[in-house]
């Protein structure tokens, strides 16, 4: 090869290298701002998060406090047959009346209070059972095929044993005589 080939050859050389370094400092540049912005983004989300997860708090209070400022019996107790229709909380083995009045916002006393005046139920829990007991006699009726095990889970019992006695103080019968009793009347 010619001296002015090889000499043109170390130039364009030199001149790649050159160009090599500017693109290492550009990309160099470009993941720098790109971390940035990656940290900008996740602190927006976070954010986000945070502003929902306030926004969620602030509104369960409100509903609390105006739950609270209910002064109306009626409305306390149309508020929870509304509730408790859409909610059904009662299907949960761990609801109690503690939940139930802190799903109100009232206090256990202003609670009791109200069960003792308004209803023939004499307590929250007695409401909550009663719910049970009637969830339970619809699925005795309506799923056959399902085991008493199965009933008493899926209407909130805690264990079959509760359920057997529940429904017995309730009808009288056991939970497999009345459904004895159902499919005799078919």
């Amino acid at each position: 090869m010619a001296k002015e080939d090889i000499k043109q050859l170390q130039e364009e050389n030199a001149a790649l290298k050159q160009e090599v370094e500017r693109l290492k400092d550009e990309l160099i540049r470009m993941v720098s701002r790109n971390l940035d912005l990656s940290e900008r983004l996740e602190y927006d989300v976070e954010l986000r998060r945070r502003t929902a997860v306030a926004r969620e708090i602030m509104e369960a209070r409100v509903e609390r406090q105006r739950n609270a400022d209910l002064q109306d019996d009626g409305q306390l107790m149309a508020l929870i047959e509304m509730r408790v229709e859409k909610e059904r909380p009662h299907l949960r083995p761990d609801f109690d009346a503690t939940a139930l009045a802190e799903m109100l916002g009232v206090s256990m006393t202003r609670l009791n209070a109200l069960f003792r005046h308004q209803t023939i139920h004499r307590t929250p829990d007695a409401y909550i059972d009663n719910l049970r007991v009637l969830a339970a006699l619809r699925l005795l009726r309506e799923k056959p095929q399902y085991t008493i095990a199965v009933i008493a889970e899926e209407a909130g019992f805690s264990n079959v044993r509760t359920l057997q006695r529940r429904i017995q103080d309730a009808i009288g019968m056991s939970p497999v005589d009345y459904r004895l009793m159902l499919s005799r009347d078919e």
